[in-house]
């Protein structure tokens, strides 16, 4: 009898000991969107012994919920564990989604979120709560109840869960990081070159360091890359930026590392030999020629080559050669030197530098509308700015073309041509004699294509003979001048608001009059010359008083929102008197909401619409689950945001919208209402 008992508690034992893991997951807290669970990572614990819970959510297709940094709308998980000491929320790497012009950073499928949890019994409470976002966005909380045993821990069933978290968890890698003032990201690391890097994006721990939807160009070299962040207003140079750095190879595979960038200057890198900087100089200049900043210049020496081409008056072209060639040289040196100054001031400049200035863009648009007049005849200095005229002197064609090299150089600066970035970045970290040598060189590049054709009589023969096909030609390379002054009026428009294009448009105008007394009065009688050329001195400093109002102009100013604050005693007042009245549910974490009152509500046309015809815009803000605005979104059936009501004049039944808004659907309902 003892030996039939002992040899059914050794099978009862092995019975035991060969089970699977016991599996510890609380209730689901369920909805059509999410379902929510407490998992555990062992099967028993021990009291005053650290494990691991977490939060499981199974996210249904389209639906996502977001990180600890959510980025430009939505807000992060959240989970409290009562009477234990817990451990902040241990994040997995998150998706970059991007909806419209808001980008988040989320979680969609199924994620866990796991925290570390000391107790003194195995009876886990918790509670949680979440946000999930598809085309409207919804918060959900719930509460869950887990009981481990006490015990020798051991694996629960749920361990390859988080075995697939920590998978999924940024590491810790021999990478170095700096940030830069003006929000470049430089990272190092011997593993990381234009072989094994295809891809990189940042991801910052904390909201409000840089904008989150603005392009992260990247640029790749030998040991490490760059990439180009957009600060903030509220950026603070002096302060670590930490986050996820993702980097994606060729082959498609993707590495995440915590990263904590310092700030200052790049990280020293391996200067190439001064020869090969010398010869990638001359190359970008060369490219440059190409570049779609420069073409319009090319219209310029398109005329004066032209007159150049027929073998005739070879020294006068070599002359034009020289003097242009002078003018590059100078200008390039010039920005050298002022690179030079700027950075040890403490700025962070580089190539373009001064195109961050709108009181140079303004001044640039001006000077490419004035010479744009001139190539279309609307006035005269000689036959054209490159000292192509038969009438001009030595001196005028010399300062011609020496005015032609300078404003190509200045108008080429926002384009960056290949080998260029590596010879500014090199030239830049050498000393200020090696400095001012590259930017020389550039400068020659520049300037070969010129030289070339002025002084070879064989490349010369093969242009044209000049007749009266140039005549027609300058006036229609006008156009391009026109092109880039446009251009130039929407970089005002991005760095001084409205009110800064209006100022250079202003400008625009005295610029245009200038131009226009000057050549009208320019073959007239002394007195009349006289009379007119003062009257263009006077327009041309009117331009200039307004030139030195447009840096005082407010940048990027937000337009104030016309919404009145959402409550039912106003709405009900407003239906009382029978009123129109549009009612707009939104949140600050919604990223449709934000979405639709960018692209749909916000428009000037749908606000004059609303002034048009007396509609009263109530908006109601859901941040933080307002009783009342709850209670107004039940009433409408819905339980999430947004929720776009109206209510037409004289008391008739109200219409709710959609929840993807476009402007044609809004002025569409006002001009049916």
């Amino acid at each position: 009898m003892k030996r039939l008992v002992v040899a059914l508690l050794v099978v009862a034992l092995g019975a035991i000991a060969a089970r699977p893991a016991d599996a510890l997951e609380s209730a689901a807290v369920s909805s059509k969107r999410a379902v929510a669970t407490l998992i555990s990572e062992t099967d028993t614990m021990r009291p005053g012994v650290p494990f691991r819970v977490g939060l499981r959510l199974r996210l249904a297709a389209g639906w996502h919920t977001y990180w600890r940094n959510p980025g430009d709308a939505g807000v992060a998980p959240e989970l409290t564990i009562a009477g234990v000491q817990q451990s902040a929320i241990d994040w997995p790497t998150p998706r970059r989604v991007a909806e419209g012009p808001v980008m988040t950073y989320a979680y969609t499928g199924e994620v866990v979120l796991p925290v570390k949890v000391t107790a003194t019994s195995g009876q886990i409470r918790a509670h949680a709560r979440w946000l999930v976002c598809k085309d409207i966005c919804v918060p959900e909380e719930g509460d869950f109840s887990l009981d481990v045993p006490v015990g020798t821990p051991g694996p629960s069933a749920q361990a390859g869960l988080f075995a697939a978290h920590d998978a999924a968890v940024p590491r810790t890698l021999p990478w170095t990081a700096r940030i830069s003032p003006d929000g470049t990201l430089f990272v190092q690391g011997p593993e990381l070159t234009t072989a094994t890097v295809t891809d990189a994006w940042f991801i910052p721990d904390d909201p409000g360091r840089i904008q989150d939807d603005a392009a992260q160009p990247l640029s790749v070299r030998s040991g490490g890359f760059t990439l180009a962040l957009r600060p903030t207003a509220g950026f603070d140079a002096t302060k670590d930026l930490a986050g996820v750095l993702s980097v994606r190879d060729r082959a498609g595979m993707q590495v995440d590392a915590a990263v904590n960038a310092k700030p200052g200057p790049p990280p020293p890198a391996a200067m190439p030999p001064l020869g090969q900087i010398l010869v990638f100089a001359f190359l970008g200049g060369l490219i440059l020629n190409l570049m779609p900043c420069v073409f319009p210049i090319l219209a310029i020496k398109a005329v004066a080559l032209a007159q150049i081409a027929g073998g005739r008056n070879s020294r006068r072209g070599r002359a034009h050669a020289v003097w242009y060639t002078a003018g590059v040289l100078v200008t390039f040196v010039a920005l050298a030197g002022a690179l030079l100054a700027a950075r040890a001031a403490g700025t962070a400049a580089g190539w373009g530098f001064q195109f961050s200035s709108p009181v140079f863009v303004a001044a640039m648009t001006w000077l490419l509308f004035a010479v744009g007049l001139n190539l279309s005849g609307v006035f005269q200095v000689g036959a054209g700015l490159a000292g192509t005229g038969n009438e001009l002197t030595t001196r005028q064609g010399a300062a011609g073309s020496f005015f032609t090299g300078l404003l190509a150089v200045l108008v080429a600066t926002p384009c960056t041509a290949p080998f260029m970035g590596v010879a500014v970045a090199a030239g830049l970290a050498a000393p200020p004699a090696v400095t001012l040598l590259v930017f020389a060189m550039m400068g020659l590049g520049l300037a070969a294509p010129y030289v070339a054709l002025a002084s070879l009589p064989g490349l010369g023969r093969l242009m044209p003979r000049p007749g009266r096909w140039m005549e027609v030609l300058k006036q229609g390379l006008a156009f391009p001048m026109y092109g880039a002054a446009a251009w130039l009026v929407w970089v005002v428009s991005q760095e001084a608001g409205p009110a800064g294009v209006l100022a250079t448009a202003a400008g625009l105008v005295l610029v245009g009059f200038a131009g226009w007394v000057f050549g009208t009065t320019q073959g007239s009688a002394v007195q009349r010359r006289r009379i007119g050329q003062s009257a263009a001195i006077v327009a041309v400093l009117a331009a200039l008083a307004v030139l030195s109002g447009i840096s005082t102009a407010p940048v990027g100013a937000a337009a104030q929102s016309s919404a009145e604050r959402f409550t039912p005693e106003r709405l009900a007042a407003l239906r009382a008197a029978g009123k129109p009245v549009f009612v707009n549910m939104t949140a600050a974490w919604c990223v449709t909401c934000l979405v639709n009152e960018r692209v749909a509500i916000g428009t000037d046309a749908v606000k004059q619409a609303f002034a048009a015809d007396d509609v009263t815009y109530l908006k109601g803000d859901w941040t933080r689950q307002d009783p009342a605005i709850t209670a107004f979104l039940r009433q409408n059936g819905r339980d999430g945001v947004p929720l776009y009501v109206f209510f037409p004049a004289g008391g008739g039944q109200p219409e709710v919208l959609p929840q993807i808004l476009t402007e044609g659907r809004v002025l569409g309902l006002l001009r049916t209402s």
